[in-house]
């Protein structure tokens, strides 16, 4: 893969080549991408969707949206810091195609500000509702309409190629999605693999996967432009990530790591002096004990201990990147950067201890049944309106259900896989307070 490739500024649809040198330095294209997504309804969306705790009613815990601009500012950093050293080692980037430093923290800012933008209300466990209805639940009466791959589309719902269907799909009047950039939609690929086989191999493109069967052809046009690494052909295809792919995770890791923890201290479900001997531990090279003894209480002392963290954490990103940045160009790099980080004890220990007095903290698993069971019945309700089964006529509860569901504008003539990924896609848009308004409408408990 070559730098050239991987920073294109084509958009869907484009007749001719978008050059770097003759962007309009006021307002340059992959600075565009960022402000699509921000003005765009899905990414509003996200601030009624959990991060960590659902349906939180406390000011100070991180919701799916104040995650993913935090994510997008640390990737900036990334990108920017990354891309000043890629332009050292590749001058031409700079002296014959005009790209500059900003260029890169501007892809990575924008695919971090969208890399949550597909999640479905509740956070994993919404993923898993959807999931487990197919594979599972009353959804399996479609197995037998589906292709193996379109069923496993589904029975493995996925946050991440529901978010690229969202910012690259064809609607009535918009083609192209939100029309981003390919470089910017290329980085927010972490995983450039098609539902099936599911976790071939340990690579960590391999985790998940990354669109559904009704973007492939999208997905491949993406990668034919960029210069993807083809790593898998013939009916299940998968490539090597888009490097900035690699930043925009690292941000996410960093984020996750470090903030969703300081949010478990907030809440007291993490002891604070216990929390914040983690934190020191992770930034003994770089704290400045005078000033950390100086703080006087426990919110400016976790602040400065997260600030400290996060620099850490941004500079060693940058630095495994640039280390690595051969192996990632030729595919041959299967690892998140911070699986060879020299604070990888440090990073698992404030994780074990976030997945255990967090994320399995009696409130969020309540929140998390309550939710699963919400997903569970709506996608019932939608899928007998949409799909009913027999040649029964349909009901007044259906139409009404129809009506109800103005976005579900579904065409008879589609197939019933592009009518089930419709309608989880729908499902998974809706924010944690929708979810629980639709479920009392639907259940009579509501007027």
């Amino acid at each position: 893969m070559n730098w050239e490739q991987l920073l294109s500024l084509k958009r869907y649809g484009d007749k001719n080549k978008r050059l770097r040198k003759e962007q309009n330095e006021t307002r340059l294209g992959f600075e565009v991408d960022y402000d699509r997504i921000i003005f765009s309804s899905a990414f509003r969306s996200l601030q009624d969707k959990t991060q960590v705790i659902p349906l939180s009613k406390t000011d100070f815990v991180h919701t799916r949206l104040t995650h993913s601009l935090e994510v997008s500012v640390v990737g900036r950093s990334l990108g920017r810091l990354a891309g000043q050293k890629i332009l050292e080692k590749h001058p031409h980037l700079k002296t014959i195609h005009g790209y500059q430093m900003n260029d890169f923290g501007a892809i990575v800012a924008a695919a971090a500000l969208a890399h949550d933008i597909g999640n479905p209300p509740f956070g994993h466990s919404g993923e898993k509702a959807i999931g487990e209805y197919f594979s599972i639940g009353n959804g399996k009466r479609f197995k037998e309409q589906l292709t193996p791959a379109q069923y496993q589309d589904l029975i493995k719902f996925e946050g991440n190629a529901n978010g690229f269907k969202i910012l690259t799909e064809n609607r009535p009047g918009i083609s192209g999605g939100l029309r981003l950039s390919f470089a910017t939609l290329g980085a927010f690929m972490k995983y450039p693999k098609e539902s099936l086989p599911h976790k071939p191999t340990r690579n960590i493109g391999d985790k998940k996967f990354g669109f559904f069967q009704n973007e492939k052809d999208i997905f491949e046009d993406i990668a034919a432009e960029l210069g993807l690494k083809q790593v898998r052909s013939g009916d299940h295809i998968a490539y090597s990530r888009h490097p900035l792919a690699f930043l925009v995770e690292a941000a996410d890791d960093i984020c996750y790591t470090i903030i969703d923890f300081e949010d478990g201290i907030n809440l007291g479900l993490i002891n604070e002096e216990y929390a914040l001997e983690y934190l020191i531990k992770l930034v003994k090279n770089s704290i400045n004990t005078a000033k950390y003894n100086s703080l006087t209480n426990t919110a400016d002392r976790l602040s400065y201990l997260r600030a400290l963290a996060i620099n850490t954490l941004i500079t060693e990103a940058v630095e495994l990147f640039l280390h690595n940045e051969e192996a990632i160009l030729a595919g041959e790099f299967h690892e998140s950067l911070f699986d060879k980080s020299s604070y990888e004890a440090q990073i698992k220990d404030i994780i074990k201890i976030s997945v255990e007095r967090i994320y399995q903290s009696e409130e969020v698993i309540d929140k998390e049944i309550a939710g699963y069971k919400m997903l569970s019945h709506l996608l019932d309700t939608y899928t007998h309106a949409f799909l009913p089964e027999g040649d029964l006529p349909d009901s007044n509860f259906n139409i009404l259900v129809k009506r109800s569901a103005p976005k579900l504008n579904i065409p008879e003539e589609q197939s019933v896989y592009q009518t089930l990924l419709q309608i989880c896609s729908y499902t998974a848009s809706l924010t944690d307070g929708i979810t629980v308004a639709s479920f009392e409408k639907y259940k009579g408990l509501r007027l």
